[in-house]
């Protein structure tokens, strides 16, 4: 069998097995990025310091991690699921949602203000750009969690065997060992 199918058809087996994978990957990809794209944040809490805004940057951080910790721990490996950490991973989501929309809305009025109005830089467009891609992104996890129930059943009627070839007629295979 070709290697670069038998990788993915191991990566599919191992989804099957654990399709709770497919939200921890999206909620895991949404923190990578709010972290990469954490320098343009901190530019901006500096430049704007707005009141509540590097607490709310610091709230999505720590969230952003506590929340992927409670989502693994949701899905214990061969025992159901456990709803209370799924309940906490839930508010973590909600938590860090809220407080990107805080920041975003102490930007934008710091923005459009009548006094002392801050100009718009590249930093604060990259900020409100990341925010606005990280909502979308727990967003999407959120769905895929919600939608769990759905498209478990689906993934597990894929066929992911090895076709062996045949070895003709079973009765011509000798077994007794008597030529050894």
């Amino acid at each position: 069998m070709n290697p670069i199918l038998n990788f993915f058809r191991k990566i599919l087996v191992g989804i099957k097995r654990k399709p709770h994978k497919i939200p921890l990957i999206a909620l895991g990809l949404a923190y990578i990025y709010y972290s990469l794209n954490l320098s343009s944040i901190a530019k901006t809490t500096t430049f704007i310091n707005g009141a509540g805004m590097g607490i709310a940057e610091f709230v999505a951080m720590l969230f952003g991690v506590l929340l992927l910790v409670c989502f693994m721990n949701a899905f214990p490996h061969r025992k159901p699921v456990n709803i209370p950490m799924l309940v906490l991973a839930m508010a973590g989501i909600v938590l860090v949602f809220a407080c990107d929309t805080f920041y975003r809305g102490r930007v934008i009025y710091a923005l459009t203000r009548e006094q002392n109005q801050i100009k718009e830089t590249a930093d604060i467009r990259a900020a409100l750009t990341t925010l606005d891609v990280h909502r979308v992104i727990l967003g999407i996890g959120v769905a895929l969690t919600a939608l769990l129930p759905v498209y478990t059943p689906l993934l597990r009627k894929i066929n992911t065997n090895i076709r062996i070839e045949e070895n003709g007629d079973m009765g011509k295979i000798d077994i007794s060992g008597e030529d050894a």
